[in-house]
């Protein structure tokens, strides 16, 4: 009897979940009803799986809307009148159209008219598959109105959109959200009627009781209603079937392209190859897994075709068949890849196969694969309202001040001590929060289905153009839907760019470099000692602190060393004690035989009887838990946070454990390992999925070992990575290259390099407008270098405001006049108002101006570039007001082993975290005065006593202590060191402590 039922998908609107609007029905003894979420349609798929567990038979729905204004209601009779809707509401928001007043004659879906909505706009003339819709609040009017005459066309149409009280509340607090308004200022017409609840049906019933002929049209209209999507265990995939049009053809393509890779990836061949090969082909036939490979092998050719590059990971990696359709790079026979991670018989989702490009190709290549299959769309997620996000809105909406709203953010408050008001935010904060905010787009996946996708959902168009579902990835891989990850990273881009750069600056060189010598690279010393020292600022996945710190305890020094490392570094190792036991165990031979239980080290000898990758879950459970590969899945699925049938995986841990306890092992032992793969499991990558990693840090290094300058720029073009812009300046400088501020003669929009010279880009001066930009370098380009200010005035047009940054960067150094000069003259040559851009039909005349001598410091030149960059390009020791006490530094560390060192750090990142039982502490990396980086630790005792207030200078007293060979300090105090008042305000006296005057 219900038809228009809202869950909390009709964003910023409804207040509970779709499964406890079954949960609501259930209680109510209605056994079908209609979903009808506001232009959305998130909650369908997950309505349709559930409702069976709560005898509810369901049936779907769109209730379309202009806002909050009420058009009319679509009802599905069926899958086809589904996909109509959808397509009708797909159409709308991508073109952001508004929904008619009158519904188009759908052939395969009910239309229902709001009562109201009939009598506001006159409406009559229904077609056999249009209704009026009355609510209880409406019964009050209709025996006054001229619709009780339309008796054949009334149906209940109670909505439902609250369960109480509280559900009101949280309600008009969504609506105050969404309209960017006080609470109080919110307008009753953006509300919900308060009465929009579902009653038990035998109510329900009673108060339609006087009008039965509503009744019995709203069971007809329901009973004629169906609606089935398969979410069964064998339930078929619902990707693209095949690739050439027939089943046949597309296992000779896949044979043929295997036989063609053969030579290309294998100089020599021996049976284990061709078993393998053999193995994969039968088993990716029998599972109706040919077109998805072959839609990968497609979608990575035509990037060769265009010279993107391109990393091919996941558990796809496992797979020779990829490896020989060059989806991956990745040798399972070299690697020993656990066939059964990749696929078995079990699992009925095809091998995930992630596919990176670089940031800059990769919606080049979303658009080809939009262009190249007919039914495509982009996989949506939900944001949800967060914890700190909440508390901004809502401190917004009951009117709290800024100061308060970041007090509250920030958790330090004593809640006893708060306002009401405040009260009011936290406890209302913990009522919204976990619930969608608004619609999004997956990182990276893309469907590609058989069926029209609008027969699973509706879809929206986000900024980036491309058509996106209303659902995520656990719902689509539930009806069968199985995504293609095309992923955008900024390595590939370094990569790629660096070797443009090493072309015009090193030309000879150039022509040496195969970047694709992965076997090469392994096996060179240099890049493997960058490694082992853990020299890998701005390399992909090795730079991070915790990376560097871990390759030095490990004393990695070879790809398959990095390849552990990769995944070791993954949360759930570290947070299950494993990270700490597989390094002392790599360290100290005898210890895995001493500590490992015998058959998890017979099953896992290369990482020392730990698990380190997501395949050692698969080989625990199914070796040492006797579980077979199918149930081993499962397991793994269910730590991974994605895999939602909790029972599912209940029923494997106990069978896990009692299989256990059936083969002697004692109770300890069980659930030690047990703990071992929940801790973990989630988190850990696959091997073939490091292995990828590994091979893209592989030529990452080898860039940085042998073209570090050149690499260096790339990197900074490319949005640098870890840590901040500047460091990667200074690691250059380090290095050997000379830094320039942006120069108008020899600087482009993005940083530049001439030998060892590197110019950085104009794009670093956050106020300088693009469009100057580019007047600035076409000029150049099209009539040559400029000769004077003069000169560049005569060519480019540009307001005094603009021209001052460039001065004040020092970007006309050529002149050799000073900045302080070159300002007066611009002020006395450029009018204050705008001048007209046109062509001068003759050189002007410029007037011979006495301008007094000028000076600038040093000193205000680094407070310049501090002020117009965001860093300043000498030291930042230089501009300390008090000289440092010692020149302690990263090099002295050895020296004070076990002993107390004062040191000072500029400050380079912070790793805020917290302890098991949660006290926050502080991991900080630093440079010293001479350049060198190192580290410390602020234990919690220290970290509630001391914060880090920003970048700058840190004074340090503590313990130099030491871990695996890897030194870092214990800290005891610090103090954020000053630094000397600008001298560019500040009185003469302060400004003469120069470093000698620039011209």
């Amino acid at each position: 009897m219900y038809l228009n039922c809202h869950s909390y998908y009709s964003l910023r609107f409804g207040t509970f979940s779709e499964v406890e609007l079954l949960q609501l029905a259930q209680q109510n003894h209605v056994t079908q009803l209609v979903l009808t979420d506001i232009n959305n349609t998130s909650a369908c798929l997950n309505f349709v799986r559930k409702a069976p567990e709560f005898g509810v038979r369901p049936i779907l729905g769109i209730d379309f809307r202009n806002g909050v204004s009420p058009c009319f209601i679509g009802i599905a009779q069926n899958n086809e009148g589904y996909m109509e809707l959808n397509k009708f509401l797909s159409h709308h928001l991508h073109h952001q159209l508004k929904i008619p007043q009158r519904a188009p004659a759908f052939k395969n879906a009910m239309v229902i008219y709001p009562f109201e909505q009939v009598l506001l706009h006159d409406l009559d003339n229904f077609s056999e598959q249009e209704f009026v819709g009355v609510s209880i609040k409406d019964l009050r009017r209709l025996p006054f109105s001229i619709l009780i005459n339309l008796k054949h066309k009334l149906v209940v149409q109670q909505p439902v959109t609250f369960r109480n009280k509280q559900d009101f509340n949280a309600h008009r607090l969504l609506r105050a959200i969404d309209n960017n308004v006080l609470l109080s200022r919110l307008s009753k017409e953006e509300e919900a009627n308060e009465d929009e609840k579902m009653y038990p049906i035998q109510n329900l019933a009673a108060a339609f009781s006087e009008f039965s002929f509503i009744l019995e049209n709203t069971e007809k209209l329901l009973s004629s209603c169906s609606i089935h999507f398969d979410f069964s265990k064998g339930r078929k995939p619902q990707n693209l079937k095949t690739y050439l049009g027939s089943v046949e053809e597309d296992e000779r393509l896949l044979e043929k392209l295997c036989t063609e890779g053969l030579p290309y990836r294998y100089k020599e061949m021996d049976d284990s190859i061709k078993t393998r090969l053999e193995k994969e082909l039968q088993l990716i036939k029998k599972m109706g897994f040919v077109s998805y490979f072959l839609i990968n092998w497609d979608i990575v050719s035509e990037a060769r075709r265009r010279g993107f590059y391109y990393v091919g990971r996941g558990s796809g990696a496992n797979s020779i068949v990829a490896y020989l359709l060059r989806i991956t790079d990745v040798d399972p026979m070299e690697l020993d890849l656990y066939f059964e991670r990749f696929i078995n018989l079990y699992r009925a989702n095809p091998p995930d196969f992630d596919i990176d490009f670089s940031w800059k190709d990769r919606p080049a290549m979303t658009e080809y694969i939009f262009e190249r299959f007919e039914h495509v769309a982009l996989l949506g997620t939900y944001v949800t309202f967060k914890e700190r996000g909440v508390i901004r809105e809502l401190g917004k909406v009951f009117g709290l001040p800024p100061h308060e709203i970041d007090f509250l953010s920030e958790g330090r408050y004593n809640y006893d001590e708060l306002d009401s008001i405040s009260k009011l935010v936290l406890k209302y904060g913990a009522l919204l929060r976990g619930k969608p905010n608004y619609l999004s787009i997956h990182a990276g996946g893309i469907l590609i289905s058989e069926k029209p996708l609008h027969w699973f959902s509706a879809t929206h168009l986000p900024p980036k153009g491309f058509a996106t579902t209303q659902y995520d990835m656990v719902i689509a891989e539930d009806v069968g839907l199985y995504k293609f990850d095309i992923l955008g990273q900024r390595g590939l881009g370094k990569i790629k760019e660096a070797l443009e750069i090493v072309a015009y600056n090193q030309p000879e060189k150039y022509k040496e470099i195969d970047i694709h010598d992965i076997q090469g690279f392994k096996a060179d010393s240099t890049i493997n000692n960058l490694i082992k020292t853990a020299q890998c600022m701005g390399c992909f996945y090795v730079e991070s602190p915790a990376m560097r710190m871990l390759l030095k305890k490990l004393e990695v020094d070879n790809y398959l060393g990095l390849v552990a490392a990769s995944s070791i570094i993954r949360p759930g190792v570290a947070k299950s004690g494993m990270m700490r036991e597989y390094i002392l165990r790599h360290r100290h031979q005898g210890r895995a035989e001493e500590k490992a239980h015998p058959v998890m080290l017979d099953i896992m000898p290369d990482t020392y009887g730990v698990m380190v990758y997501q395949e050692d879950v698969i080989k625990v459970a199914h070796h040492f838990a006797d579980l077979d590969l199918g149930e081993a899945d499962v397991l793994r699925r269910g730590m991974s946070g994605k895999f939602r049938s909790r029972e599912e995986f209940q029923k494997v841990k106990d069978k896990f454990i009692s299989n256990c306890r059936k083969k002697g092992y004692s109770d300890t032992l069980i659930f030690e390992v047990w703990n071992q793969v929940a801790s973990f499991a989630g988190y850990a990558f696959a091997k073939g999925h490091s292995a990828s990693y590994a091979v893209e840090s592989y030529q990452s290094l080898f860039l940085r070992a042998y073209y570090p300058l050149e690499y260096s720029v790339a990197v900074l073009n490319n949005g640098g990575g870890f840590y901040r812009s500047e460091f990667y300046i200074h690691d250059a400088r380090m290095m050997g290259a000379t830094i320039h501020p942006p120069c108008i003669n020899n600087s482009v929009a993005v940083n530049r390099i001439y030998g060892s010279h590197i110019y950085l880009g104009m794009m670093y001066l956050r106020d300088l407008e693009s469009r100057v930009m580019e007047r600035i370098i076409k000029e150049r380009y099209k009539n040559g270098a400029f000769t004077s200010l003069e000169d560049f005035l005569d060519r480019v047009f540009i307001s005094m405001e603009q021209l001052a940054i460039l001065i004040r960067i020092d970007a006309f150094r050529f002149t050799e006049i000073n900045k302080h000069e070159l300002l007066w003259k611009a002020h006395l040559m450029l009018s204050k108002n705008d001048r007209l851009e046109h062509p001068k039909l003759f050189p002007p005349r410029h007037h011979g101006f006495q301008i007094p001598k000028l000076h600038t410091t040093a000193l205000e030149a680094a407070f310049d570039q501090l002020e117009l960059l965001g860093f300043c390009l000498r030291s930042p020791f230089d501009l300390l007001a008090e000289p440092p006490k010692n020149s302690n530094g990263q090099k002295d560390l050895h020296r004070y082993l076990n002993k107390h060192i004062d040191i000072y750090g500029y400050l380079v990142t912070v790793k805020n975290t917290s302890t098991h039982n949660g006290k926050r502490m502080h991991f900080a990396t630093l440079v010293d005065q001479h350049g060198e980086v190192f580290d410390t630790v602020l234990f919690p005792p220290v970290a509630a006593k001391y914060f880090f207030r920003g970048k700058g200078i840190y004074r340090f007293y503590g313990k130099v202590v030491e871990e695996f060979g890897f030194l870092s300090i214990e800290v005891i105090k610090m103090q954020k060191e000053s630094y000397i008042p600008d001298p560019r305000y500040a009185d003469m006296k302060t400004s003469k402590k120069l470093f000698g005057s620039n011209k």
